[in-house]
């Protein structure tokens, strides 16, 4: 009689770690640099200076997610300059960076991540193109597969393990709340 199968382990990382982050963080931007819609933007802005701002994304995401606290910068004004920016460009970003964490971290390691990239995301789109912009459907798709619609009621709580506290605002761009 042959044994069932062990289940495969999980390779991904439980716990993120400043080695894990700079993994992360540099694979990330390879995708990126290789994007045929991200590419030409990043590499407008840091053309000769992806080795500053590499090490600088690795003290972001490290004051984010392990509270270091190494980070020193204005999210909001670093953005603010980068013309031509579409919700579209929003959408790629996050479903890259999404999946790149999704491929490294276990879920509960993945949402540290996740939840501050919905957040930050969020917020920047809403200083770019006001209260009233439209979700692209590729960004509703990503949203609802990460962050599943609530019901509309105010006293109703959280699902079960659902990470994400705070609504994604915006308006579905097919008009249907």
């Amino acid at each position: 009689m042959t044994r069932p199968a062990a289940p495969c382990a999980d390779a991904r990382h439980a716990e993120p770690t400043e080695a894990n982050i700079r993994e992360l963080v540099y694979a990330f931007y390879d995708r990126v640099r290789a994007d045929e819609l991200l590419g030409p933007v990043f590499d407008a802005k840091l053309a000769g200076r992806w080795d500053e701002h590499l090490p600088k994304m690795c003290r972001f995401w490290g004051s984010i997610v392990l509270g270091t606290k190494t980070y020193r910068g204005n999210v909001q004004q670093v953005h603010q300059p980068l013309g031509g920016i579409e919700p579209r460009h929003f959408s790629r970003w996050l479903f890259l960076f999404l999946d790149t964490v999704e491929t490294r971290f276990r879920p509960a390691a993945a949402v540290r991540f996740m939840e501050p990239a919905l957040r930050i995301a969020q917020s920047l789109q809403l200083s770019r193109f006001g209260w009233d912009y439209a979700i692209p459907p590729e960004q509703q798709a990503l949203l609802e597969r990460i962050a599943p619609r609530r019901p509309s009621e105010p006293d109703t709580q959280r699902p079960r393990g659902e990470p994400f506290p705070a609504r994604i605002v915006g308006r579905p761009a097919r008009g249907d709340a």
